[in-house]
């Protein structure tokens, strides 16, 4: 989720709140003038807004026999959803059918709020549906629900519908769908919005050009950022550091450094964006530096280091930094253990991963969905599934990432049926849908069963009709192996070209591999010269030529492979083992 998109909606809420006040002021005054006040009055609204008294309300409801008017349900169904009651909020929508308000489009509005508030957005697109009328504020309110839980394409086709209404869009709902396309990296589709909001003269608002440098930064168009940035009127520190972390997080680290200087009074937000950049693209020792120099570092700023340390595979310094992050009594929080985590898991060290774990628990973390699945993905790489499914089953929500992480810890140690039982248990959950990363794990599986062809690509054609998946070349690979198993090599390369992956030289690797699994000579050598081709000399190639003629005696062509060998320089590494 965009930290401008998320600031944005901020900015929107605090806004709404200043009218919601004003609103209810000016409604008690109206109610408080009248001789015979019901349950529906100010008196009334203003005591069930205090927590405690919840199953007052439901009763108060339910047993009023006066009919409230529309603007009275609008509040308290606002109520309800600042309160978190949803259950009363549930009746609250009988009274509404009882009363005739459900085609109102003010309530309906606020209806679709209270669901999406709750994360039920399944609720909120089916009222939305059922709605005969809705103005902008409807649209917008399932835009940007759609936005904040990451369903970043629904919330794209539902702009497009709004785009093809009668209604209009706003600078909220163009805000919301430039966060999707940033996330998605779907720049054309960005530029193509760019290009309506200059037409209509929408680019002035301050909120939407904050999310169009978001969204270039997204997509790795940092120059983008920076035009949008300097033709900007009027900034405000959104617009600084959106900019600021667009360039460090396309690499463009001394333009960020330029701009942090430029910042008439850079904050928190400011300096972590660059440290961040530094420690991931730079030397990170200059990151230290700046972190040491910084005012007021939190965790976040220490965390970038953390990172910074395990993605350059320096694991143990990157535990010594934390180390020095408990003496500096700094706050560690989810995303602190989460790249430790990442980082133990990386070098297998089980001992720091249960002692990690044991801090998990201490900090009260263990239970997030980010720390979750980071010790999920540690045990598993750590070869302890045992304690990966224990927790995985503890944990008391799950996302796809988390589902994901355990099916390919089943994978990557062999537990192939554990991974297709757990697909098809994933398949039955409510609001979750297997994405491409499931499937990877799935079709290897496949092979790693020794499964027929035709019961894989039952699971492919899943994949692409039922779920709308574009094939990888992660997908392709698993599938060609399979028709190697079989031995129809010649169907494998048809696959590769009707995918479109005849550049890929992934996919050739592994339609190498199959032709010499199945002892196909002709097709080894049209598919070697193919990876040669793509990627030059490489001693998997030799390797695996050299081996399958000495296969079937032909030491001739064996002599002559490894002559190429000799002279190109390219040699065989000696195999090793650790234990």
């Amino acid at each position: 989720m965009s930290r401008v998109y998320i600031q944005n909606v901020m900015h929107a809420k605090l806004h709404q709140k200043l009218i919601d006040f004003e609103l209810f002021k000016k409604y008690a005054i109206q109610l408080h003038t009248k001789k015979h006040q019901n349950f529906f009055s100010s008196k009334s609204i203003s005591s069930i807004t205090k927590p405690h008294q919840e199953n007052d309300f439901n009763s108060r409801i339910l047993n009023s026999g006066s009919k409230p008017s529309a603007y009275c349900l609008v509040n308290l169904i606002r109520v309800c959803t600042n309160l978190g009651w949803f259950s009363r909020g549930e009746q609250l929508r009988c009274c509404i059918l009882k009363s005739g308000y459900v085609n109102n489009v003010f309530v309906g509005s606020a209806l679709v709020n209270f669901y999406v508030k709750f994360q039920l957005l399944g609720n909120a697109q089916q009222l939305f549906d059922e709605m005969t009328e809705r103005n902008v504020v409807t649209w917008n309110t399932l835009i940007s629900g759609y936005a904040r839980s990451g369903q970043f394409r629904n919330a794209l086709n539902l702009f497009i519908q709004l785009e093809r209404s009668e209604q209009s869009s706003d600078s909220y709902s163009i805000s919301a769908a430039l966060s999707a396309c940033g996330a998605l990296g779907l720049v054309q589709l960005g530029k193509l919005m760019h290009s309506k909001i200059v037409k209509f003269g929408v680019e002035c608002s301050i909120v939407v050009s904050n999310s169009l440098i978001d969204m270039y930064g997204k997509c790795g168009c940092a120059e983008e950022s920076n035009r949008v940035f300097k033709r900007m009127m009027e900034k405000d520190t959104i617009s600084w550091n959106s900019v600021i972390a667009a360039n460090a997080r396309n690499r463009a680290l001394d333009q960020a450094v330029d701009f942090l200087c430029q910042m008439p009074e850079p904050d928190i937000v400011s300096y972590n964006e660059v440290i961040s950049g530094v420690a991931q693209f730079g030397i990170i020792e200059d990151a230290v530096d700046m972190l040491s120099r910084m005012p007021s570092p939190n965790s976040s700023s220490w965390n970038s280091i953390i990172t910074g340390y395990v993605n350059r595979g320096r694991a143990k310094e990157s535990l010594e930094f934390f180390r020095n992050m408990h003496l500096s009594n700094v706050l560690m929080d989810q995303f602190t253990f989460s790249s430790l985590l990442s980082g133990i898991a990386n070098i297998a060290a089980i001992t720091w991963g249960r002692l990690m774990h044991c801090c998990t628990v201490k900090y009260g973390v263990d239970e997030t969905l980010v720390v979750g699945s980071a010790l999920i993905d540690m045990y598993s790489k750590c070869g302890h599934m045992k304690e990966a499914d224990i927790l995985f089953g503890w944990l008391p929500v799950k996302n796809l990432i988390t589902w994901n992480t355990i099916i390919s810890g089943h994978a990557h140690n062999g537990n192939s049926d554990e991974v297709i039982r757990l697909f098809e248990q994933l398949k039955s959950v409510k609001d979750l849908q297997p994405d491409g990363i499931t499937f990877v794990n799935v079709l290897a599986a496949c092979w790693h069963n020794k499964m027929s062809f035709q019961a894989a690509n039952e699971y492919f054609e899943l994949m692409v009709n039922d779920y709308g998946i574009c094939p990888m070349p992660e997908h392709c690979t698993s599938m060609i192996k399979l028709l190697g198993q079989e031995g129809d090599v010649s169907k494998a390369e048809k696959m590769i070209y009707e995918l479109g992956f005849e550049k890929c030289e992934l996919v050739w690797k592994a339609l190498l591999g199959a032709s010499v699994t199945c002892g196909d000579i002709k097709m080894a050598e049209v598919t070697a010269a193919k990876v040669t081709e793509l990627e030059g000399d490489d001693e998997f190639v030799y390797v695996l030529m050299s081996n399958m003629y000495a296969l079937h005696r032909k030491w001739i062509d064996v002599g002559g492979m490894r002559g190429w060998m000799k002279e190109k320089r390219v040699r065989k590494e000696a195999g090793r083992s650790w234990i």
